[in-house]
This record gives structure tokens, C-alpha cells and sequence, in this order.
């Protein structure tokens, strides 16, 4: 069988060919230029952006037809086989042009598919801006996060228990490093399909992750576990040095690498609170921000479940040990480079981060606050003059301060970017995000979405995430 390297060749089993709504307007909101760049998709006029991207014309060489994808997964740790692509499609596959990588452009309020479960498909504007915001924050900090590459407002009122009704709607395109979750895999042992398991093993290696392909199955099976542990790990080591809470970490929201995606209740914490949570609904807490990282790896080990036909225990269960020294690694590295550092190495990385955790919990001092004050070693004349340069003088940041002053800023920290010399550092609470939506509902009034990307961008080019284009 001739090597699968689109989603299309791996056979319609693994997902449903759909139609996308015929939406009643287009209006271009969002539209991410420097990432069209990157795929080719730069020089579209804004006519041609929208037949794309709002009624969904194939772009050349990829679909024909939009795909719906079939997964299964745990929702808040309640296995539920009715999921799949409900408001959503894969739109297209193309290539990262300056890495190479197979990229996905997928949906999300695109209209209806078998999946919809009695939903209307959509997705109000509201939660298009929103997904748009959280993308823009979670890359300028680093994290590994798909991209908002469009966003259309599409003219019908939609009816939502969780915001003011009728609301607008929006159609979402997002760029990702493929929408292989592990509920994916899910779906295929829930209906004992090995053959399928190994064909979408193989396949997701190839556009993947290339550096786990082994000659035989078992040996594919656990390096494939065993790399997709890693880049989870990573990924929700970025969270938490981002203070972020992702809200729903559902089986069907992880992707298999370690990609950042789908985002619903997302938070920014205002202070260090591992109770802190993003989803109302998270009654018990599940999913909150100190619960994060237990929480992939139970995901992981369901991931797991699913290669056991295919490897054996004792090698997945090595792939699944594995994530927790190497969620402590990076969540040491991350520490340090958003705080501007030369790492000391692992141990004493890992005692800064543990520092300055404590700091924060005791200080209660803002999250960003504290991270911004003290990139690149703190400058003395930046603690002194902040408004909370009193917890600076406390025993609490002492001990901080006693590792934090035998490390060197990294070369490549710019600790005199016009960014940190402002007053402020750029957040993304929860407040500001109603402040951004407020104009938008009331008079359509895009200035404050327009004027936060800006200062987002300006932080990412501070911390080397975004670049000066």
C-alpha cells in the first residue's frame, strides 16, 4: 500500500465527506497575514481569502471536499463514542514553507456534519475573537500552539445558553500541525479495529512525527508513545510558566503532538492558584491549572490503551514513565526562558522554578507581574519601580533572589525592549477579554480587538516568539 501522506489517503473509514454552510454575508474580522506567509497564501486578495476561507472553494491541490474527522474520547473521564467533527472540518493540508511540515487548515463553525449531535454547527463571533486572543497570547509566550489563521463573520443569529442571545456568528479557520488527537485513536479500539490503529500509527509518524518510524510495529508503537509523551510534556510545561488554564482537557483535545489546540473556557491566571479554573462547569476541578499536568498524563496512558495490540506493556509503560521527568525538565527550561536566562543546568533549574513558585504563591503578587518584572535577571530599576516592588523586599523573594542572581541573562534576552519599559506588562484576563468584546457588540467597534493584537505582537517580538515582520 502506496504510503499515506494526507488525511484524505487514509481511507473514508476515518472520516465523512462534507458540505460547508452557505453562510447569508462575509466579512473579513481577522485574518493572519505573516502565517499565510509561511504557507504560501500571502498574496490572496481579500475576494479570494474569503471564497477560500469563508465559502470554502478548494485550494488548489488539496480536497476537493472538506473532511469531517471521526475520533471517540473522555470527556471530563466519561468515555463518550458519539464525538467527532461536529461543527468542523479539515478544510485543506499544505506545507509549512520554512520547515516543511505537513500543516492542517481546519474549521470550527463551518455548519453541520453527521457529528453535529442536534448542534447547529456554528460558532458565535464572540467565541471566534475570543480563540483569535488566546492564539495570538499563547504564541507570543511561547507556547506550542495551533494558530487562528482566519476569522469571518458570517451573518446569522445564533441562540446560546452562555451568552446574551440572539448573537452573532463567525466562521474560524485555524492552522495546525495536524488534528490526529488521541480520541482518534480512541475511536478505532473502542470498534476493535487494529488494522485501523496501526494504519493511523503509521500514517501519523510519517507527517508527524518522522523520528519515531521503526522497522516493526512494536518498536513503531513504542516510540511513537514514548516521543508523544514528550511533546505533551512539553507543551503543558508551557502552560504553566504561561499561567495558563486550557479548561477542557478532554481525550479528543489532545493532539498527538503536543500541539495546543481547541479552545473553549480558556484562562489566564491572575495569580499562582493551582485551584484555579477556566470551565464553570468544572465543578470538581478536574481540569484545573495545578491539576494540568496529571491530567495529560491520564490522557496519555488512555493513548496507551490503545497501541497495547500493538507493543508491549512493558515498552509502553517505559513511554508513559518517561513523561513526568520530562515535564520537569521543561517546565524548568520554560521557567527560565521566559525569564530571559542562561540555564545553570537541570538541577538548578529546576530549584529556580521551584523558587519562584513559591514566591509567587506566598506573594499573591499578579502572574505576569512577576515575570515581567524579573526578565533578564531583574533589573533593579524595573522591581523598584513596580507596583508591587514592596513583595521585592520581602523574605519570600530573598529566597528567590538568592539563585536568581547567579544566572546571567540568555544573549538573546532584550531586556531593553521598548516593551519592558513600559508600565505595564501585556495580560489576557478575563475582564480584558469582556473590555475587548464590549465595543465589538455595541457598535461594531474592532479598535481594542485591533490595538490588543498589536501589543501582543510587540510582546512576542520582546520575547523573541513572533518576529519583526
Amino acid at each position: 500500500m502506496r504510503p499515506s501522506t494526507r488525511h484524505a489517503d487514509l481511507g473514508p473509514e476515518f472520516y465523512d465527506i462534507v458540505a460547508p454552510a452557505q453562510f447569508p454575508k462575509h466579512t473579513l474580522r481577522y485574518r493572519n497575514q505573516a502565517w499565510a506567509g509561511r504557507v504560501g497564501l500571502g498574496g490572496l486578495t481579500e475576494a479570494e481569502w474569503i471564497a477560500h476561507f469563508g465559502r470554502f472553494e478548494p485550494l488548489p491541490g488539496s480536497f476537493p471536499q472538506p473532511l469531517a474527522l471521526r475520533y471517540h474520547g473522555h470527556q471530563f473521564r466519561t468515555y463518550n463514542p458519539d464525538l467527532g467533527d461536529g461543527r468542523g472540518f479539515l478544510f485543506a493540508q499544505l506545507h509549512d514553507l520554512e520547515d516543511g511540515r505537513l500543516l492542517d487548515l481546519g474549521t470550527k463553525g463551518s455548519g453541520t456534519t453527521p457529528w453535529s449531535r442536534a448542534g447547529d454547527g456554528r460558532l458565535t463571533l464572540k467565541g471566534g475573537v475570543r480563540e483569535v486572543l488566546a492564539t495570538s497570547m499563547l504564541e507570543a509566550l511561547g507556547v506550542d500552539t495551533s494558530k487562528s489563521f482566519s476569522l469571518i463573520e458570517t451573518g446569522e443569529a445564533l441562540q446560546r445558553g452562555d451568552e446574551p442571545s440572539p448573537t452573532r456568528s463567525a466562521v474560524l479557520v485555524r492552522l495546525s500541525h495536524t488534528h490526529i488527537r488521541i480520541g482518534s485513536f480512541q475511536r478505532l479500539a473502542y470498534l476493535g479495529d487494529t488494522e485501523g490503529v496501526q494504519r493511523l500509527l503509521d500514517h501519523a509518524i510519517r507527517v508527524a512525527i518522522p523520528e519515531a518510524w521503526r522497522d516493526d510495529t512494536a518498536g513503531r508503537a513504542g516510540a511513537f508513545l514514548r516521543e508523544v509523551c514528550q511533546r505533551v510534556a512539553r507543551t503543558g510545561a508551557q502552560w504553566m510558566a504561561a499561567g495558563f488554564v486550557h479548561g477542557v482537557l478532554n481525550t479528543d483535545n489532545i493532539n498527538i503532538t503536543g500541539e495546543s489546540f481547541d479552545y473553549g473556557p480558556w484562562r489566564f491566571l491572575p495569580v499562582f492558584d493551582p485551584a484555579f479554573t477556566a470551565a464553570y462547569f468544572d465543578h470538581s476541578g478536574l481540569y484545573a491549572y495545578g491539576r494540568q499536568p496529571q491530567t495529560l498524563l491520564w490522557n496519555l496512558a488512555r493513548l496507551a490503551e490503545c497501541l497495547l495490540p500493538l507493543a508491549g506493556k512493558p515498552a509502553l509503560e517505559a513511554a508513559l514513565a518517561g513523561f513526568e521527568p520530562a515535564f520537569r525538565a521543561a517546565l524548568a527550561a520554560a521557567v527560565v526562558k521566559r525569564l530571559g536566562l542562561t540555564s545553570r543546568g537541570a538541577p538548578e533549574d529546576a530549584e529556580l522554578a521551584s523558587r519562584l513558585w513559591a514566591f509567587m504563591a506566598e506573594s499573591q503578587a499578579p502572574f505576569e507581574r512577576i515575570l515581567f518584572d524579573l526578565f533578564g535577571a531583574g533589573a533593579r530599576d524595573r522591581l523598584a519601580q513596580s507596583p508591587v516592588r514592596e513583595m521585592y523586599r520581602g523574605e519570600a523573594f530573598g529566597a528567590l533572589d538568592e539563585v536568581l542572581t547567579l544566572y546571567n541573562p540568555h544573549e538573546s534576552a532584550r531586556a531593553d525592549h521598548p516593551y519592558f519599559k513600559q508600565a505595564e506588562p501585556c495580560t489576557m484576563l478575563i475582564d480584558e477579554v469582556e473590555h475587548i468584546w464590549a465595543p465589538i457588540a455595541a457598535t461594531d467597534d474592532w479598535s481594542v480587538f485591533h490595538a490588543k493584537l498589536e501589543r501582543i505582537a510587540q510582546m512576542g517580538n520582546a520575547y523573541g516568539t513572533i518576529s519583526r515582520k
